[in-house]
Protein backbone atom coordinates (compact mmCIF):
# COMPACT_ATOMS: atom_id res chain seq x y z
CA UNK A 1 0.00 0.00 0.00
CA UNK A 2 0.99 3.69 -0.87
CA UNK A 3 2.54 5.99 2.11
CA UNK A 4 0.38 9.73 1.81
CA UNK A 5 -0.97 8.81 -1.22
CA UNK A 6 -2.12 12.06 -3.05
CA UNK A 7 -4.20 12.11 -6.31
CA UNK A 8 -3.34 14.75 -8.72
CA UNK A 9 -5.27 16.05 -11.84
CA UNK A 10 -3.28 17.57 -15.07
CA UNK A 11 -3.87 21.02 -13.57
CA UNK A 12 -2.62 20.52 -9.89
CA UNK A 13 0.61 18.59 -11.86
CA UNK A 14 0.95 21.73 -13.87
CA UNK A 15 1.16 23.76 -10.62
CA UNK A 16 2.74 21.76 -8.80
CA UNK A 17 5.41 22.01 -10.79
CA UNK A 18 5.33 25.82 -11.57
CA UNK A 19 5.43 26.03 -7.60
CA UNK A 20 8.59 23.49 -7.46
CA UNK A 21 10.40 25.38 -10.27
CA UNK A 22 10.37 29.12 -7.96
CA UNK A 23 11.03 27.17 -5.30
CA UNK A 24 13.71 25.48 -6.21
CA UNK A 25 15.25 28.70 -7.15
CA UNK A 26 14.66 30.20 -3.67
CA UNK A 27 16.33 27.09 -2.90
CA UNK A 28 19.56 28.19 -4.68
CA UNK A 29 19.11 31.85 -2.98
CA UNK A 30 19.12 29.91 0.14
CA UNK A 31 22.40 27.52 -0.63
CA UNK A 32 23.88 30.74 -1.41
CA UNK A 33 23.08 32.09 2.32
CA UNK A 34 24.26 28.70 3.44
CA UNK A 35 27.56 29.36 1.79
CA UNK A 36 27.44 33.20 3.05
CA UNK A 37 27.27 31.92 6.53
CA UNK A 38 29.91 29.38 6.43
CA UNK A 39 32.61 32.07 5.08
CA UNK A 40 31.62 34.74 7.85
CA UNK A 41 31.80 32.06 10.35
CA UNK A 42 35.31 31.46 8.64
CA UNK A 43 36.29 34.97 8.97
CA UNK A 44 34.97 35.42 12.74
CA UNK A 45 36.95 32.33 13.70
CA UNK A 46 40.12 33.47 11.91
CA UNK A 47 40.49 36.59 13.31
CA UNK A 48 40.83 35.22 16.93
CA UNK A 49 42.62 32.51 15.79
CA UNK A 50 45.97 34.25 17.64
CA UNK A 51 44.92 33.50 21.12
CA UNK A 52 42.88 29.90 19.74
CA UNK A 53 45.41 26.55 19.66
CA UNK A 54 46.16 25.36 16.62
CA UNK A 55 42.69 22.89 16.58
CA UNK A 56 40.33 21.65 13.94
CA UNK A 57 37.83 24.31 14.54
CA UNK A 58 37.06 25.17 10.88
CA UNK A 59 34.82 21.87 10.43
CA UNK A 60 32.05 23.86 10.58
CA UNK A 61 32.82 26.35 8.29
CA UNK A 62 34.24 24.53 6.04
CA UNK A 63 31.11 22.31 5.72
CA UNK A 64 28.56 25.36 5.65
CA UNK A 65 30.66 26.60 2.48
CA UNK A 66 30.58 22.96 0.69
CA UNK A 67 26.74 21.87 1.36
CA UNK A 68 26.24 25.89 0.24
CA UNK A 69 27.98 25.38 -3.24
CA UNK A 70 26.47 21.88 -3.73
CA UNK A 71 22.83 23.11 -2.71
CA UNK A 72 22.98 26.10 -5.05
CA UNK A 73 24.03 23.26 -7.71
CA UNK A 74 21.45 20.64 -6.84
CA UNK A 75 18.64 23.35 -6.44
CA UNK A 76 19.68 24.90 -9.61
CA UNK A 77 18.88 21.14 -11.35
CA UNK A 78 16.00 20.68 -9.54
CA UNK A 79 14.78 24.37 -10.83
CA UNK A 80 15.34 22.88 -14.33
CA UNK A 81 13.56 19.43 -14.20
CA UNK A 82 10.60 20.72 -12.87
CA UNK A 83 10.01 23.35 -15.33
CA UNK A 84 10.25 20.86 -17.86
CA UNK A 85 8.11 18.85 -15.97
CA UNK A 86 5.07 21.25 -16.90
CA UNK A 87 5.14 19.43 -20.27
CA UNK A 88 4.57 15.91 -19.84
CA UNK A 89 6.50 15.10 -23.13
CA UNK A 90 9.86 16.65 -21.69
CA UNK A 91 9.56 14.71 -18.39
CA UNK A 92 10.36 11.69 -20.83
CA UNK A 93 13.87 12.91 -21.01
CA UNK A 94 14.32 13.13 -17.22
CA UNK A 95 12.52 10.08 -16.18
CA UNK A 96 15.56 8.04 -15.21
CA UNK A 97 17.38 10.58 -14.24
CA UNK A 98 14.77 12.37 -11.69
CA UNK A 99 14.21 8.88 -8.79
CA UNK A 100 18.55 8.60 -8.66
CA UNK A 101 18.19 12.98 -8.52
CA UNK A 102 15.38 12.18 -5.61
CA UNK A 103 17.63 10.17 -3.61
CA UNK A 104 21.18 12.31 -4.12
CA UNK A 105 18.96 14.85 -2.75
CA UNK A 106 17.61 13.00 -0.07
CA UNK A 107 21.13 12.37 1.51
CA UNK A 108 22.24 16.09 0.85
CA UNK A 109 19.58 17.07 3.26
CA UNK A 110 21.01 15.03 5.64
CA UNK A 111 24.20 16.74 5.34
CA UNK A 112 22.72 19.84 5.75
CA UNK A 113 20.82 18.23 9.12
CA UNK A 114 24.30 17.33 10.10
CA UNK A 115 25.74 20.81 9.64
CA UNK A 116 23.41 22.20 11.88
CA UNK A 117 23.81 20.01 14.54
CA UNK A 118 27.27 20.57 14.34
CA UNK A 119 26.85 24.28 15.15
CA UNK A 120 25.41 23.52 18.44
CA UNK A 121 27.93 20.82 19.05
CA UNK A 122 31.05 22.77 18.54
CA UNK A 123 30.72 24.21 21.84
CA UNK A 124 33.61 21.88 23.60
CA UNK A 125 36.30 21.97 21.13
CA UNK A 126 35.80 25.59 20.49
CA UNK A 127 36.18 26.10 24.42
CA UNK A 128 39.50 23.93 24.67
CA UNK A 129 40.74 25.99 21.66
CA UNK A 130 40.65 29.14 23.94
CA UNK A 131 41.55 27.86 27.04
CA UNK A 132 45.11 26.74 25.52
CA UNK A 133 44.96 29.68 23.11
CA UNK A 134 44.98 32.82 25.63
CA UNK A 135 47.16 30.82 28.04
CA UNK A 136 49.88 30.45 25.81
CA UNK A 137 49.14 34.19 24.09
CA UNK A 138 49.36 35.07 28.13
CA UNK A 139 52.28 33.63 28.61
CA UNK A 140 54.00 35.46 25.73
CA UNK A 141 52.42 38.52 26.87
CA UNK A 142 55.58 40.56 27.35
CA UNK A 143 57.84 38.99 24.51
CA UNK A 144 57.17 42.44 22.96
CA UNK A 145 60.94 42.18 21.64
CA UNK A 146 60.60 38.51 20.42
CA UNK A 147 59.62 37.54 16.23
CA UNK A 148 56.83 35.67 16.00
CA UNK A 149 55.18 36.72 19.50
CA UNK A 150 55.77 40.52 19.92
CA UNK A 151 52.70 41.23 18.65
CA UNK A 152 50.81 39.26 21.42
CA UNK A 153 50.63 41.87 23.58
CA UNK A 154 48.77 44.48 21.39
CA UNK A 155 46.33 40.86 20.31
CA UNK A 156 45.73 40.55 24.42
CA UNK A 157 45.07 44.42 25.13
CA UNK A 158 42.75 45.01 21.79
CA UNK A 159 41.00 41.41 22.78
CA UNK A 160 40.52 42.85 26.64
CA UNK A 161 39.22 46.33 25.71
CA UNK A 162 37.34 45.08 22.53
CA UNK A 163 35.79 42.38 24.90
CA UNK A 164 35.68 43.93 28.41
CA UNK A 165 36.99 41.06 29.69
CA UNK A 166 40.49 40.21 31.72
CA UNK A 167 42.95 37.39 31.50
CA UNK A 168 41.56 33.97 30.72
CA UNK A 169 38.97 32.71 33.89
CA UNK A 170 39.63 36.29 35.14
CA UNK A 171 41.83 39.11 36.21
CA UNK A 172 43.75 36.93 38.92
CA UNK A 173 44.89 34.84 35.65
CA UNK A 174 48.04 37.76 35.51
CA UNK A 175 48.67 37.03 39.00
CA UNK A 176 50.46 33.76 38.28
CA UNK A 177 52.24 34.78 35.08
CA UNK A 178 55.42 37.11 34.57
CA UNK A 179 53.52 39.97 32.03
CA UNK A 180 55.97 42.40 32.55
CA UNK A 181 59.66 42.15 30.55
CA UNK A 182 62.96 42.24 32.48
CA UNK A 183 64.24 44.89 30.07
CA UNK A 184 61.32 47.25 32.18
CA UNK A 185 62.57 46.27 35.48
CA UNK A 186 65.55 47.81 37.82
CA UNK A 187 67.07 45.31 38.98
CA UNK A 188 68.92 47.33 41.25
CA UNK A 189 66.19 48.10 43.18
CA UNK A 190 65.50 45.46 46.32
CA UNK A 191 62.05 45.57 46.07
CA UNK A 192 62.22 43.75 42.56
CA UNK A 193 65.31 42.00 43.42
CA UNK A 194 63.76 40.48 46.36
CA UNK A 195 60.19 38.96 44.17
CA UNK A 196 62.38 37.79 42.04
CA UNK A 197 64.47 36.05 44.04
CA UNK A 198 61.11 34.87 46.33
CA UNK A 199 60.13 33.19 43.23
CA UNK A 200 61.16 29.61 43.07
CA UNK A 201 60.99 29.81 38.58
CA UNK A 202 62.60 33.46 39.13
CA UNK A 203 59.82 35.22 37.75
CA UNK A 204 58.50 38.82 38.29
CA UNK A 205 55.03 37.88 39.97
CA UNK A 206 52.97 40.65 41.41
CA UNK A 207 48.99 41.56 42.18
CA UNK A 208 48.47 43.58 39.07
CA UNK A 209 46.84 43.52 35.72
CA UNK A 210 47.90 44.86 32.35
CA UNK A 211 45.81 48.30 31.53
CA UNK A 212 43.50 47.25 29.12
CA UNK A 213 41.80 45.58 32.12
CA UNK A 214 40.52 48.65 33.48
CA UNK A 215 36.71 49.13 33.35
CA UNK A 216 36.20 52.10 31.67
CA UNK A 217 32.95 52.70 32.97
CA UNK A 218 34.07 52.79 36.78
CA UNK A 219 34.18 57.02 38.23
CA UNK A 220 37.52 55.50 40.02
CA UNK A 221 40.90 56.04 38.70
CA UNK A 222 41.92 52.45 37.81
CA UNK A 223 43.43 50.14 40.41
CA UNK A 224 45.64 47.91 38.42
CA UNK A 225 48.87 47.55 40.96
CA UNK A 226 48.39 46.24 44.51
CA UNK A 227 44.98 45.21 43.73
CA UNK A 228 44.70 42.84 46.92
CA UNK A 229 46.86 45.51 49.10
CA UNK A 230 44.15 47.64 50.86
CA UNK A 231 46.79 49.59 52.76
CA UNK A 232 48.03 51.13 49.44
CA UNK A 233 44.89 52.53 48.10
CA UNK A 234 42.22 54.95 50.23
CA UNK A 235 38.69 54.34 51.13
CA UNK A 236 39.36 50.86 49.71
CA UNK A 237 38.58 47.14 50.35
CA UNK A 238 39.07 44.35 47.43
CA UNK A 239 37.44 41.55 49.02
CA UNK A 240 34.22 43.66 49.34
CA UNK A 241 34.13 46.52 46.67
CA UNK A 242 32.92 46.34 43.14
CA UNK A 243 36.48 46.31 41.40
CA UNK A 244 37.10 48.90 38.64
CA UNK A 245 38.22 45.98 36.32
CA UNK A 246 36.29 43.74 34.03
CA UNK A 247 35.45 40.94 35.49
CA UNK A 248 34.58 38.44 33.05
CA UNK A 249 37.58 35.93 31.92
CA UNK A 250 38.01 36.77 28.18
CA UNK A 251 37.44 32.62 27.31
CA UNK A 252 33.78 33.21 28.49
CA UNK A 253 32.93 36.33 26.84
CA UNK A 254 34.63 34.71 23.39
CA UNK A 255 33.03 31.89 24.13
CA UNK A 256 29.11 33.51 24.34
CA UNK A 257 30.62 35.69 21.52
CA UNK A 258 31.12 32.47 19.05
CA UNK A 259 28.05 30.84 20.81
CA UNK A 260 25.66 33.27 19.74
CA UNK A 261 26.93 33.08 16.45
CA UNK A 262 27.11 29.66 15.55
CA UNK A 263 23.15 29.20 17.55
CA UNK A 264 22.23 31.92 14.61
CA UNK A 265 23.66 30.55 12.36
CA UNK A 266 22.44 26.73 13.40
CA UNK A 267 19.10 27.79 13.38
CA UNK A 268 18.88 29.26 9.87
CA UNK A 269 21.04 26.08 8.51
CA UNK A 270 17.73 24.10 10.34
CA UNK A 271 15.43 26.38 8.92
CA UNK A 272 16.87 25.45 5.33
CA UNK A 273 17.15 21.83 5.73
CA UNK A 274 13.04 22.01 6.74
CA UNK A 275 12.63 24.06 3.20
CA UNK A 276 14.92 21.91 1.11
CA UNK A 277 13.15 18.32 2.42
CA UNK A 278 9.52 19.73 1.81
CA UNK A 279 11.15 21.12 -1.76
CA UNK A 280 12.08 17.53 -1.96
CA UNK A 281 9.11 15.78 -0.86
CA UNK A 282 6.96 17.60 -3.92
CA UNK A 283 9.34 16.56 -6.02
CA UNK A 284 8.85 13.68 -5.57
CA UNK A 285 4.82 13.45 -5.55
CA UNK A 286 5.55 15.09 -9.44
CA UNK A 287 7.77 12.39 -10.03
CA UNK A 288 5.51 9.19 -8.85
CA UNK A 289 2.75 11.33 -10.42
CA UNK A 290 4.13 11.87 -14.05
CA UNK A 291 5.25 8.31 -13.72
CA UNK A 292 1.61 7.22 -13.65
CA UNK A 293 0.82 9.22 -16.23
CA UNK A 294 2.93 7.55 -18.74
CA UNK A 295 1.41 4.09 -17.42
CA UNK A 296 -1.69 5.42 -18.43
CA UNK A 297 -0.80 6.92 -21.78
CA UNK A 298 -3.35 9.50 -21.42
CA UNK A 299 -1.60 12.75 -20.46
CA UNK A 300 -4.92 15.09 -19.63
CA UNK A 301 -5.53 11.98 -17.13
CA UNK A 302 -5.63 12.06 -13.47
CA UNK A 303 -2.79 10.02 -11.58
CA UNK A 304 -1.67 8.93 -8.02
CA UNK A 305 1.52 10.64 -6.53
CA UNK A 306 3.17 8.97 -3.23
CA UNK A 307 6.29 8.94 -1.37
CA UNK A 308 6.44 5.48 -1.47
CA UNK A 309 5.22 2.72 -3.27
CA UNK A 310 4.68 0.28 -0.83
CA UNK A 311 4.90 0.37 3.33
CA UNK A 312 7.74 1.57 4.97
CA UNK A 313 8.12 -1.68 5.95
CA UNK A 314 7.63 -3.50 2.97
CA UNK A 315 9.83 -0.58 1.46
CA UNK A 316 13.34 -1.27 3.93
CA UNK A 317 12.54 -5.75 3.42
CA UNK A 318 12.88 -4.86 -0.50
CA UNK A 319 15.91 -2.91 -0.16
CA UNK A 320 17.35 -5.35 2.33
CA UNK A 321 16.63 -8.30 0.05
CA UNK A 322 18.79 -6.37 -3.32
CA UNK A 323 21.07 -5.79 -0.51
CA UNK A 324 21.48 -9.55 0.30
CA UNK A 325 21.65 -10.71 -3.16
CA UNK A 326 23.97 -8.45 -4.24
CA UNK A 327 26.21 -9.28 -1.74
CA UNK A 328 25.51 -13.21 -2.63
CA UNK A 329 26.35 -12.33 -6.22
CA UNK A 330 29.77 -10.96 -5.47
CA UNK A 331 30.29 -14.00 -2.83
CA UNK A 332 33.24 -16.63 -4.34
CA UNK A 333 32.86 -19.93 -3.69
CA UNK A 334 35.59 -21.16 -1.81
CA UNK A 335 35.21 -24.80 -2.45
CA UNK A 336 35.65 -24.52 -6.22
CA UNK A 337 38.36 -22.45 -5.61
CA UNK A 338 36.62 -19.91 -7.39
CA UNK A 339 36.92 -21.54 -10.57
CA UNK A 340 33.42 -21.59 -12.84
CA UNK A 341 34.00 -24.01 -14.61
CA UNK A 342 34.74 -26.67 -12.31
CA UNK A 343 30.92 -28.14 -12.37
CA UNK A 344 30.27 -27.74 -16.02
CA UNK A 345 29.88 -31.25 -17.94
CA UNK A 346 31.91 -31.93 -20.87
CA UNK A 347 30.50 -31.92 -23.81
CA UNK A 348 32.91 -33.58 -26.16
CA UNK A 349 33.39 -37.17 -26.55
CA UNK A 350 35.54 -38.97 -23.58
CA UNK A 351 39.48 -40.66 -24.87
CA UNK A 352 40.36 -43.13 -22.78
CA UNK A 353 43.49 -44.24 -24.19
CA UNK A 354 44.82 -45.22 -27.84
CA UNK A 355 41.77 -45.90 -30.54
CA UNK A 356 39.55 -45.01 -27.76
CA UNK A 357 39.66 -47.94 -25.30
CA UNK A 358 39.33 -47.69 -21.51
CA UNK A 359 42.23 -48.02 -19.86
CA UNK A 360 41.12 -50.95 -18.19
CA UNK A 361 40.56 -52.89 -21.18
CA UNK A 362 44.35 -51.59 -22.09
CA UNK A 363 45.92 -52.97 -19.06
CA UNK A 364 44.32 -56.82 -19.71
CA UNK A 365 45.14 -56.79 -23.32
CA UNK A 366 48.05 -56.29 -22.42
Amino acid sequence: MAVLRVKFTKTKRDKLAQVLWILNWISVVTGAILFSLGLFLKVELHKQGEVMAERDIQYVPNTLIAVGLIACAINFLGGKICYDCVDTTKFLRWKLIMLPYIICTFFFTFCVLVGALMCYCMHWELEESLNLGLTEAMRFYKDTDTPGRCFLKRTMDMLQMQFQCCGNNGYKDWFQIQWISNRYLDMSQKEVADRIRSNVDGKYLLDGVPFSCCNINSPRPCIQQQITNNSAHFNYEHQTEELNLWMKGCRQALLEYYIHIMQSIGLTVLITWLFELSVLTGVRYLQTSLENVLRQGDPNSESDGWLLENSFMETARMNLNIIKSLGKGNQIDTATNGDPNINVPSTSKAHYGPDNVPPKQITEDS
